[in-house]
């Protein structure tokens, strides 16, 4: 797994639209890994990082949300919460394994770069059980990095 000061990767994953993002890691970002769409769990951690969102993008921030499911997934998924963040679909684990994680039945665990200067600036470790206030420590990290 990519750790503090190692070199983020360049990255290329459809969102939920079916568009293709390469996202610009020389400004704050945030990519949270999460195991899959409409889970009870991975729904928490979506709203949370919407309801955060604001707060992200005053601090120059861009969120990102990665996981295998398809892109048809994302968008039902990005729909029904709506979101205002992208999600990139990564069904053949590329992006996870450009990360340093394993992808185990199909599924990526939950876990938070944030990277900046073209490097990852800090991991941010979630809680698989309750990712209740993963968004928040993840803004308190940006919000660091960025001050």
């Amino acid at each position: 797994m990519l750790s503090e000061g190692d070199p983020a990767p360049t990255i290329t994953a459809q969102n939920q639209r079916g568009e293709p993002v390469t996202p610009d890691f020389s400004e704050p970002t945030v990519v949270y890994f999460y195991p899959r769409d409409g889970t009870p769990g991975c729904t928490i951690e979506a709203r949370q990082f919407q309801e955060q969102l604001p707060a992200f993008e005053a601090s120059g921030a861009t969120v990102y949300g990665v996981s295998t499911d398809p892109v048809e997934k994302h968008a039902e998924f990005s729909a029904e919460e709506g979101l205002d963040f992208e999600l990139l679909a990564d069904p053949d684990g590329t992006v996870a394994a450009d990360f340093g994680l394993d992808v185990q039945d199909n599924y990526v665990q939950r876990i938070t770069f944030v990277l900046d200067d073209e490097e990852v600036a800090a991991v941010v470790d979630a809680d698989d059980a309750n990712p209740e206030g993963h968004a928040e420590a993840v803004r308190s990290v940006v919000a660091e990095l960025t001050a």
